[in-house]
């Protein structure tokens, strides 16, 4: 049950569950590959490792109501990628996905980690693939939850991409951001949930605030979200058939993003995709409104 902690500077309270104080409770631990220095959680210990890997413009907390399934079966390494979260970036760091991908090579390749799984959502997901054609047979499974697919073109997106890239950029972004009705919108963050109240609580003290209070935040999610590029996106129908791990696609059914039938049709141009699983009652964030579903299917995945 959740319960009202604390105080902020504006007299207003967060609210968090026991699950989000756990999480940030946990010590944030960084790496230095070179142009930034990649910040991480661990949870869980023994376990083989299972490397998470977030969206934009989230960062590793979004997986906090998994690790209660996962983190008595794997040791977990939550990763905040550059731009987004505590991980620190530099005007060299590489934003683009197969940067991103080998920044993470490097990381894992510091952490000792020979052979892991990988679960990944949205962007994370397309860096994971980029890692995937890198690392081979070293990243053992990879779990992917809703992302983007070949020729096709999310709503907003590229139009963010686009103005991201215009001067004032993140000052009109701060300012989007302190409205309730563009948070709420397809624009914003409507496209996210089926029950629009989970905008509240953890989710907007440590997604949403942080962006609109530090311009550091809003630029480096800027540079995040420039970093996309579509032709290598849809190059991803080529790409898909040479990573041969075992694939297991997690959906949310009613996602606006990225509709679920193309998802469904992505799966096939992978040799070993292990199966797909259509969340009902939950749209681009089903880890963040159906977390017991996902889990189920993770673990029968991770573990078959």
């Amino acid at each position: 049950m959740g319960r009202w902690t604390g105080g902020t500077k504006d007299g207003l309270y967060d609210h968090m569950d026991t699950t989000s104080e756990l999480f940030l409770a946990a010590a944030v631990k960084w790496i230095d590959t070179g142009a930034t220095r990649v910040a991480y959680r661990v949870f869980g210990t023994g376990g083989p490792p299972l490397v998470c890997i977030h969206g934009w413009p989230l960062h590793s907390f979004t997986y906090r109501k998994l690790l209660p399934h996962l983190q008595d079966r794997f040791t977990c390494y939550m990763v905040d990628l550059p731009g987004l979260g505590e991980s620190e970036w530099t005007d060299k760091t590489d934003f683009s996905f197969p940067g991103q991908a080998a920044n993470l090579q490097r990381m894992f390749k510091a952490l000792g980690l020979d052979a892991y799984a990988v679960l990944a959502h949205d962007t994370g997901a397309s860096i994971a693939r980029h890692l995937a054609l890198l690392e081979g047979p070293r990243l053992r499974k990879l779990a992917i939850i809703n992302t983007e697919m070949p020729g096709h073109r999310p709503p907003w997106i590229p139009l963010y991409r686009h103005t991201m890239g215009l001067p004032g950029a993140g000052v009109v972004l701060r300012t989007l951001l302190r409205s309730d009705t563009y948070l709420r919108s397809g624009m914003g963050f409507g496209g996210c949930f089926v029950d629009l109240s989970l905008l509240e609580g953890d989710f907007r003290e440590q997604f949403i605030v942080p962006l609109m209070q530090s311009s550091r935040r809003t630029e480096g999610a800027i540079r995040y979200l420039r970093g996309i590029d579509w032709k290598l996106i849809d190059h991803f129908a080529v790409d898909h058939q040479r990573i041969t791990v075992p694939v297991q696609f997690i959906w949310g059914r009613e996602d606006p993003t990225f509709p679920e039938p193309l998802g469904r049709r992505m799966s096939a141009q992978f040799p070993n995709c292990a199966g797909f699983e259509s969340i009902a009652g939950a749209r681009l964030l089903p880890h963040e409104e159906k977390p017991d579903e996902v889990a189920q299917t993770l673990l029968t995945f991770l573990q078959a």
